[in-house]
């Protein structure tokens, strides 16, 4: 079963409300989805990978009644077990510092192996692509390393200079001297480049990330390996006392929590892991702010704002675009819709992030907040109300604002894209559980009547279901990706 598209109806992530532990693959615990036919029959729920989509990159599947073997479970360990890096992060620490201490041409770096070289190690990659590595290339990781692509597991999107220096000196000019960096490695290095330069107040960063690539630059209190889809560090206890410490705010130095997970990554699981990291901050602050949320960046594209919201209720939008190096379409001055798709959602007070003017941004007064410039105040709405850069247009009928490209069509009662089919909603299929349009599956009522205990009615002598669903050959399948990437391209129309 594929979790490509757990995004959709039918399938979404489960919360547990026990302490019941998940079982783990090479990524850590497992995530419980729920997958539930049409008007709820035969409602199951699985275990799969938290941080890949596709069960090519892990195949990992469990249904959740399934009891599993003693033997079973010692080869699911064996095989996670081999698929651990070969070095421990205290080991990387160590070759660091031989390397920081070799001769200028002593110092290579293996392309093909990505790895830091000692002098020892040079013949056994001599039919490899090796370089020469300078002071200024190990400072910065993120352009050695070769990007990881896949973009169902870990692709890996890098800030421009430009997004990656409005970030941080936005960070310093709101007081803060601690940035927690969950995936977000070209932040991690900037801190560390002004830091060196010494002509701006100096402050400490702490880098979470899946990429344990990054361990052979970093020290244990840099460093920790990390999967934000389900709080999982790598080195267990370890890695959960650097993060302690790095969390308690000791002679004044506010932290602040900035991630930019992968696109395609469920919001809920992320969520979940950011509120735990947001706890572990509360518990180590005065009474005074005991009931305060850590202060926090979550860089995502703006059609995720209503799970965001959801989830997190306290942040709220901006407007700023975020764009990549590598990225072929995220990229600044762009215009129309083919401009960044990807904003700021955080929990510090809009009105505080000023915004570039020269990149076009003003301040709207009513809203008491940065804007950008086409993103024109709407009397009648009272909002700014632009979600894609564009300037949205006000529908008298719908009575609200809408992209400028839809147009509201009669027969539907509602705006749309002309050449939209009618009769189709989208967002209003209403519930997939029991068919009602007051409400969708996650808030239905019925959701848990119709489920299935496979394991009660195996006891019954009932006829069981199989174990693993059997799906009929087709000839094409289109993937979950193109599915969403479909969906995503309307979405910006």
């Amino acid at each position: 079963m594929d979790v490509s598209d757990a995004n959709s109806l039918g399938i979404e992530v489960v919360v547990p409300q026990d302490d019941r532990a998940a079982p783990c693959c090479p990524h850590g615990p497992t995530l419980l989805f729920e997958k539930a036919g049409k008007g709820g029959a035969g409602a199951r729920r699985f275990y799969a990978c938290s941080a890949c989509r596709d069960r090519k990159d892990c195949n990992f599947f469990q249904w959740e009644e399934d009891k599993v073997s003693a033997v079973r479970l010692l080869a699911r360990e064996a095989e996670n077990r081999s698929k651990r890096s070969l070095i421990t992060h205290k080991e990387s620490c160590s070759r660091l510092r031989k390397f920081a201490s070799l001769r200028q041409d002593e110092k290579k770096f293996c392309r093909d192996c990505q790895t830091l070289l000692l002098p020892a190690e040079h013949e056994a990659h001599s039919s490899h692509r090796t370089t020469g590595i300078s002071a200024a290339q190990l400072a910065r990781p993120s352009v050695l390393l070769r990007p990881l692509d896949n973009k169902k597991s870990n692709a890996q999107y890098l800030f421009t200079d430009r997004s990656a220096n409005f970030l941080l000196d936005t960070l310093a000019a709101l007081g803060y001297r601690k940035v927690l960096c969950v995936g977000t490695p070209r932040l991690q290095e900037l801190i560390k480049l002004r830091n060196l330069e010494q002509k701006h107040e100096p402050m400490k960063s702490l880098l979470l990330d899946i990429d344990f690539r990054y361990a052979q630059f970093y020290s244990q209190d840099e460093f920790c390996h990390y999967n934000m889809f389900n709080h999982h560090f790598f080195d267990g206890e370890a890695s959960g006392a650097v993060l302690q410490a790095f969390l308690t705010e000791s002679e004044g130095q506010k932290a602040v929590m900035v991630s930019d997970p992968p696109f395609g990554g469920l919001v809920k699981p992320l969520a979940s892991s950011f509120s735990l990291i947001s706890q572990a901050w509360r518990k180590l602050q005065s009474s005074d702010c005991s009931n305060m949320d850590m202060p926090m960046m979550w860089i995502f594209p703006y059609f995720f704002e209503p799970r965001i919201l959801e989830c997190l209720p306290s942040c709220s939008m901006l407007d700023y675009q975020v764009d990549y190096d590598n990225h072929p379409l995220y990229k600044h001055g762009k215009t129309g819709r083919k401009q960044s798709p990807v904003r700021l959602f955080t929990n510090i007070s809009p009105r505080d992030i000023v915004l570039p003017k020269d990149e076009g941004y003003r301040f709207c007064a009513v809203c008491q907040r940065f804007v950008l410039s086409l993103n024109r105040h709407c009397a009648k709405c009272n909002i700014c109300p632009s979600k894609d850069g564009r300037e949205w247009k006000h529908c008298s009928t719908c009575k609200k604002c809408v992209k400028p490209s839809w147009r509201h069509c009669q027969s539907c009662g509602r705006c749309a894209l002309p050449d939209h089919p009618c009769g189709v909603s989208p967002g209003e299929e209403g519930c997939f559980n029991c068919g009602s349009m007051e409400h969708k599956r996650r808030a239905c009522p019925l959701k848990d009547t119709h489920r299935t205990s496979h394991g009660a009615k195996a006891k019954r002598g009932g006829k069981a279901l199989p174990r693993r669903p059997l799906l009929k050959p087709k000839a094409k399948r289109t993937s979950g990706a193109a599915r969403r990437a479909k969906k995503l391209a309307a979405l910006s129309k």
